[in-house]
């Protein structure tokens, strides 16, 4: 199935029952026994291990949370890219985006009022293909308003967290 067909197949539910527009995900998330930072995450059928570099009391068997807090923003950059690119007739052959991201560990650590989060992320997009700059800059302008990871990190969500 390609990404116009998902599109229009979308567009025509929704417009159907406003209510199909609604999707929930999930994360499970717990500690590896006898460890000290490596998570056993669950997504569906997945599953992968997060952890903390070694300065930071872990032993390096995997990425980071804000690691891949970055990952999980490029990663929707590059799909964004690809279905907006369909939807508006784009000529796209290759998305590459790195983000880098800078925090203050006195937050994470409570050595002072530091905001414990990102203090600055930086989006490279690269994009190649024969459109002309104008219809990538207008492709980037769509992506940008309508990445959900982008809005996550740009707008306050809810959280709500329940002790059991």
């Amino acid at each position: 199935m390609s990404l116009t067909d998902v599109i229009e197949g979308t567009r025509q539910a929704t417009e159907a029952d406003p209510a199909n527009a609604a999707v929930s995900f999930s994360v499970a998330n717990a500690l590896v026994p006898g460890t000290a930072t490596q998570v056993e995450v669950r997504v569906r059928d997945h599953g992968f291990t997060v952890d903390e570099p070694q300065p930071l009391g872990g032993t390096d068997v995997a990425a980071n949370p804000v690691e891949y807090a970055l990952a999980a923003l490029g990663s929707c950059q590059v799909i964004t890219y690809q279905f907006w690119a369909a939807k508006l007739g784009v000529p796209l052959e290759g998305v590459k985006v790195t983000v880098d991201g800078d925090l203050d560990l006195h937050g994470f650590f409570g050595f002072n009022g530091t905001r414990p989060g990102f203090t600055d992320v930086r989006v490279s997009v690269e994009l190649t293909g024969p459109a002309d700059r104008e219809r990538y800059e207008d492709l980037k302008r769509q992506v940008d308003e309508h990445c959900p990871v982008l809005d996550l990190f740009r707008n306050p969500t809810p959280v709500t967290t329940t002790l059991k």
